[in-house]
């Protein structure tokens, strides 16, 4: 489907949400969720770059999401690596930009490189930027950037007074980014569950029973359609 790129949304966030749900009614392990949600998310960044998608946000594995089971924490893992690497070997091919927000140094030394790897070789691709969100937590980025500010102001870098929402801003992993406008969330719930939550001030959002692992290509024109139809005042 072809969109106006001046209405259609620059930026959108899409919290994956449904993985174990769809896999348990298959009679399946999480995992099996997990990587037919890859499968999914996979179509729907090449979509969203041939449609012209600026900017992509996916909620991939949360700061709470360590108190799953070790055995599916280790498989998330072990997917989200190999997708990382798999991205590596097509950068050229595939034109996507590919950036991992979150607190990666608890990640391990292995992921870690992977995800170096990954953004320094698709650093310079000209199609949608792709934030990939591991061991993320909205409150923790909020944390963390109030701390790096305590300490530029603890080296006199800047005042106390010269704080405003965008200091803020520019101390986010998102920095330099535009705020997403529309935010998906699958499966049913109604909550962001920490997603981008300074950056979310002023988003829509959009709410889908469906399972991750079963959203499409049509469901995402239809969220943009959805996106189109409505009227953003910012409180004006």
């Amino acid at each position: 489907m072809e969109f106006n790129q001046e209405t259609m949304p620059k930026h959108i966030g899409i919290i994956m949400d449904g993985n174990r749900r769809w896999a348990k009614k298959r009679g399946n392990p999480a995992i099996f969720g997990h990587k037919q949600g890859a499968k999914t998310l996979e179509n729907i960044v090449r979509y969203a770059n041939k449609i012209g998608l600026k900017y992509l946000t996916v909620f991939a594995f949360s700061t709470e999401n360590w108190k799953r089971s070790e055995e599916e924490v280790k498989g998330l893992m072990t997917l989200l690596q190999a997708y990382l690497d798999d991205y590596t070997k097509r950068a050229d091919s595939e034109n996507v930009k590919v950036t991992v927000i979150g607190d990666i140094k608890a990640l391990s030394e292995g992921m870690q490189k992977s995800i170096e790897k990954c953004m320094e070789r698709t650093k310079n691709n000209t199609g949608v930027h792709f934030n990939i969100a591991i061991n993320y937590g909205g409150k923790d980025e909020i944390v963390k950037a109030t701390k790096k500010i305590a300490q530029e102001i603890k080296e006199n870098k800047i005042s106390i007074e010269e704080i405003d929402e965008q200091t803020i801003t520019d101390h986010l992993y998102t920095t330099g980014q535009p705020e997403p406008d529309l935010i998906i969330r699958t499966s049913g719930e109604l909550r962001l569950s920490g997603f981008l939550i300074w950056q979310s001030a002023y988003s829509e959002l959009l709410f889908i029973e469906k399972n991750w692992p079963d959203f499409d290509e049509k469901d995402l024109d239809d969220a943009i359609v959805e996106y189109e139809k409505r009227k953003r005042n910012y409180g004006k």
